[in-house]
């Protein structure tokens, strides 16, 4: 904090170049990025405020605020990114969607919705020209996974890995409240929230190459010897307590995890999984309404978002059917709403840890979060998330028909 009043400070007393507003922008835009990690929203906004009063034009500028601050009617940055948007000719078509994705946050806050789910659409179709998605691919990874880690296969490997407590996988969905359960277990003495960790797919994927093929996990990884499971379960613990030498707990909140389940409980068999559901629908319209920083690929296109929620869906049901009893735990994102005691507890006691009421306080534990609930995290429970406005059944037909049957379930 005393960096960024010193800051204020120099440029109050001076009249900058263009080219030393410009700089001092981007260091006040990367202040306010870090505030906000933090959780010092009022602090974060008045850096975003600054960086834009240097540079009003700057769309990145304006959508990182966007996702700051509950827009009201008349707030005059809603009347600046309006403008903006005006004259999208002259813009990159990332600079459009960026835009798209900021003004259907503005619009869903003062209660426009019709007008939010537009722009959201707009957005998401520039974004859904512009990414590289092999949907069949990812549809038969996750099949193959399936084959692959039957419950004979599991039986058969089972406690052949490293055998610490100390990890803990919270997986599932974006948008599904992973963030949430993170800074939930993060909020206790003993447990440290190391954020959403690329290092088990990384690991596991140096392990396919070294059995020949990087590109064929599933297969390659099923070849591996006991050794070579109980090296990638040390290796990857090795990692995560370089991060945090003295807890008891270290969770990793990778989503997308999930992914890789049967590998995990192989090469880690005492770490404990907590699985975060939330409603499908609920789940796959956040996930459209979110301009992702990287990855998520399917996630711009309504029938793909709703087919690989199938699918995941479909795996976790493997995972579920394979896995002992006691190693994982479903956690309903709604019930963590409507009682967050009795959810904590549960959690706290699938990890093997005592009770402790600052997991009641989650929003005041200090600690970065860099993920899309960043701000979310920082207000105490509400539940104005669930049963999220939703447009006329015609504009998510694509989303209803890749869910399939039943997609409240």
């Amino acid at each position: 904090m005393a960096t960024f009043h010193r800051l204020r400070a120099a440029l109050a007393h001076r009249d900058p170049t263009p080219a030393a507003k410009s700089g001092l922008a981007e260091v006040f835009y990367a202040l306010a990025n870090a505030l906000r990690d933090f959780g010092l929203v009022a602090d974060a906004q008045e850096a975003y405020d600054t960086a834009l009063a240097l540079a009003p034009g700057r769309i990145d500028f304006h959508c990182g605020r966007a996702e700051l601050v509950r827009f009201t009617a008349a707030d005059p940055r809603l009347a600046a990114i309006e403008r903006l948007a005006a004259n999208l000719a002259v813009l990159t078509t990332e600079e459009q969607a960026r835009l798209h994705f900021a003004l259907g946050k503005a619009y869903a806050d003062i209660g426009r919705h019709e007008r939010s789910f537009s722009h959201l659409v707009a957005g998401n179709a520039i974004k859904h020209a512009q990414v590289i998605y092999d949907e069949a691919g990812v549809l038969r990874f996750f099949e193959r996974s399936r084959t692959t880690f039957d419950r004979q296969f599991m039986a058969a490997r089972r406690g052949l890995g490293e055998p610490s407590s100390v990890p803990v996988f919270v997986v599932g969905m974006p948008r599904s409240g992973t963030t949430l359960v993170e800074q939930i277990l993060a909020s206790h003495a003993l447990a440290f929230g190391a954020g959403e960790l690329e290092d088990f797919r990384d690991l596991a994927t140096e392990l396919s190459a070294s059995l020949g093929n990087r590109h064929l996990l599933v297969e390659k990884v099923a070849a591996a010897s006991a050794e070579q499971l109980r090296q990638l379960g040390a290796d990857y613990l090795g990692r995560i307590r370089a991060i945090a030498p003295g807890a008891t707990r270290i969770v990793d909140k990778m989503p997308a995890n999930f992914q890789l389940l049967g590998l995990i409980h192989l090469a880690l068999p005492q770490a404990r999984i907590i699985h975060v559901k939330r409603d499908p629908v609920d789940t796959c319209l956040s996930c459209f309404s979110k301009n992702f920083a990287g990855g998520n690929a399917y996630s711009y296109h309504l029938g793909t978002l709703g087919r690989y929620y199938r699918a995941y869906r479909q795996l976790m049901a493997h995972w579920r059917s394979v896995l002992p009893d006691g190693v994982m735990l479903d956690v309903q994102y709604e019930d963590i709403a409507a009682d967050l005691e009795r959810v904590a507890r549960r959690m706290l006691a699938h990890c093997g840890l005592a009770w402790n009421a600052a997991c009641l306080d989650f929003h005041r534990t200090d600690r970065p979060v860099r993920t899309a609930s960043a701000i979310q995290v920082r207000q105490p429970i509400y539940r104005t998330s669930v049963g999220r406005w939703r447009p006329n059944p015609d504009l998510l037909a694509p989303l209803i028909e890749g869910l399939g049957e039943n997609p409240g379930k």
